[in-house]
């Protein structure tokens, strides 16, 4: 049985050169599965707001949405790290909100560090969240919260815009943070990121170098129809498998076949 993964082991990963796993998960059936197959660090992200609830963007999730899908993933006592999304405006407010609700992920939800979004421009806050002892994940780059500001869901980082973005990874580390997500710049820059830091990288969309990888469930899985981004890799296609199963119940029970003796009680 594997031991408990906590920040100093995800540190030590990255001066060991040892490559840092990091899937979604929402709720308690996928949190036992996604620990089971061993990865480092469970994110409950905000896009949760897309891939289960269906919004367009992950802009309209709440901070009760958030602490109840924290809870629920709690519930699986998954050996890897619990790290929580930040929801949009549960941080950016203020330092006095943003320690208040980062504390509240921490004491009411369970998790064992959070995420929030912003480089240089939110240092301040995650240096305040960091000085409370709560551990802070930073994310640059194509950042979901900042879509109106970069008209989509755009690469960033290309350009003029690499001097900034190297700037953000600076700042985030110098604030405190214990890793950063780069996510959709480009491939160069983030191993130049992972090369200069001293703290992990994440990446999604952002090459091969960085220390680790992050990818949502249900797009690995094949189960998220709306979109299908060049980063993603999808390891199995589970819709078609799910839909053919309904369709077998719905005829099952439309010609009477289910429920048999088997299934019924005496």
């Amino acid at each position: 049985m594997r031991k408990k993964i906590t920040i100093p082991d995800i540190l030590q990963m990255k001066k060991e050169a040892r490559r840092i796993t990091v899937l979604t998960a929402y709720d308690y059936p996928y949190a036992r599965l996604v620990d089971g197959g061993g990865v480092d660090i469970i994110l409950v992200g905000d896009s949760v707001g897309v891939v289960v609830a269906g919004h367009d963007t992950t802009l309209p999730v709440t901070m009760d949405e958030m602490l109840y899908h924290v809870r629920a993933v709690k519930r699986a006592a998954p050996k890897a790290l619990v790290v929580a999304d930040m929801p949009f405006m549960s941080y950016q407010t203020g330092i006095e909100d943003a320690c208040r609700n980062c504390g509240r992920m921490i004491k009411d939800g369970g998790a064992e560090a959070i995420k929030i979004e912003g480089g240089t421009n939110m240092s301040h806050v995650i240096r305040a969240i960091s000085a409370i002892d709560i551990p802070v994940m930073g994310h640059i780059g194509l950042t979901p919260q900042s879509i109106h500001r970069m008209g989509g869901y755009k690469v960033q980082g290309r350009k003029d815009q690499a001097e900034r973005i190297f700037e953000d990874a600076m700042a985030v580390q110098a604030a405190g943070a214990f890793a950063i997500v780069l996510e959709g710049i480009p491939a160069k820059l983030a191993a130049d990121i992972s090369a200069e830091l001293s703290i992990p990288t994440i990446g999604i969309g952002a090459g091969p170098s960085c220390d680790g990888q992050v990818l949502v469930i249900h797009d690995i899985l094949g189960l998220c129809e709306k979109y299908s981004p060049k980063f993603v890799k999808r390891y199995a296609e589970l819709a078609p498998v799910i839909s053919e199963a309904v369709k077998c119940y719905v005829a099952e029970v439309r010609a009477g076949e289910f429920p048999t003796e088997e299934h019924s009680f005496s």
